[in-house]
């Protein structure tokens, strides 16, 4: 596989009232093209921060992070974070408004993800007329449209109920797979991992190492959904419970 992003023992440092609290500690891996690859752990071990850095939201860490080429990063949080005065069109054109890279071709990109993507009717409707999925669309278009090579995504279904994310997982999937992008997630949330990832790492309590790296072969890969029904499911959720610090 294409080696897109080489991370080599990644270490994060906090400063704090207690003194130092070490975060993660030589994380090393790879993040390989068109792969989704997804990042389990214990609650506050360090996970959201990998992700941090990688955006270079956070720069204060030690250790290497090499990109092979020029490479757009797009970050998909726990909120959808629509701006409910703006319009559904609005919002999505709101990245490339922030990185000034708003312009004609630009605009008719992100309206065409918008008619591809099934919101080609609401494009001048509010948010507060979208159900959580289709909110959750728009703003996935929103990241798309600034088209990114990697997709950090931090939780992005959590704050839906779950037959809705289980549907919006599956929307989501769709469209990360027929944009060719690769994304790095973070979840707490076994079953949607496995049923979506290539790859999962598991991380350690803080501070955090990388305890395994787990290749997910299911047969008849397809769907989120329909990868739950696969023979190999139960197989890959009883290894990584197992492995898990618990308390995720």
């Amino acid at each position: 596989m294409d080696t897109l992003v080489q991370i080599k023992n990644l270490s994060k440092t906090y400063e704090s009232i207690d003194g130092k609290v070490n975060a993660i500690k030589d994380v090393t891996f790879d993040i390989y093209k068109n792969e989704f690859l997804t990042i389990i752990g214990s609650s506050g071990c360090g996970k959201s921060t990998i992700l941090n850095i990688l955006d270079q939201l956070d720069k204060e860490y030690q250790g290497t992070i090499e990109f092979t080429e020029d490479i757009n990063i797009g970050y998909m949080l726990q909120e959808d974070a629509l701006f409910e005065w703006l319009t559904v069109e609005e919002n999505a054109l709101l990245g490339l408004k922030i990185l000034k890279k708003l312009n004609d071709e630009t605009r008719k990109y992100t309206i065409s993800l918008l008619d591809k993507y099934g919101l080609k009717d609401f494009k001048d409707k509010y948010p507060k007329s979208l159900s959580g999925g289709m909110r959750q669309r728009v703003a996935l278009i929103r990241t798309l449209a600034t088209k990114p090579k990697i997709l950090l995504m931090d939780e992005p279904f959590s704050a839906l109920d779950y037959q809705t994310r289980l549907q919006v997982s599956d929307d989501v999937y769709r469209i990360i797979k027929q944009e060719g992008m690769t994304v790095v997630m973070v979840s707490h949330d076994l079953a949607e991992s496995i049923s979506v990832s290539d790859r999962i790492i598991v991380l350690s309590k803080r501070p955090a190492t990388i305890k395994n790296i787990y290749k997910i072969e299911l047969s008849n890969k397809s769907t989120p959904i329909e990868n739950r029904k696969a023979k190999e499911f139960a197989y890959y959720y009883d290894i990584l419970w197992k492995d898990l610090d618990k308390n995720v």
